[in-house]
């Protein structure tokens, strides 16, 4: 491995640290409603940091990356579809 790349994925591996702290930080501050949604902010910028640089998608084609980043809009499509069936049926948190 070059020492380039040796060097990018300590300082990623660094900024996942410096997140997961951010994330426990965020846990013991008490915010409320704010809580889920500053982790969920947290949590996806470190799956942005592993796959732009773990997964190497910032070396890859225009098609891998436009494959990855579809898988992840199918996703979010998916879990929105959850949610909508969730607040119907149940009233969800607010009711």
């Amino acid at each position: 491995m070059p020492r380039s790349n040796a060097l990018a994925f300590f300082l990623v591996y660094l900024a996942c640290l410096v997140l997961l702290g951010a994330t426990i930080g965020v846990a013991h501050l008490g915010l409320g409603a704010l809580n889920p949604v500053l982790n969920l902010s947290i949590a996806a910028a470190k799956a942005f940091l592993i796959m732009w640089f773990f997964m190497h998608l910032r070396e890859g084609s225009t098609l891998v990356r436009l494959v990855a980043f579809a898988g992840l809009f199918w996703l979010i499509i998916l879990f929105g579809l959850v949610l909508t069936d969730w607040l119907a049926r149940s009233g969800g948190p607010l009711g």
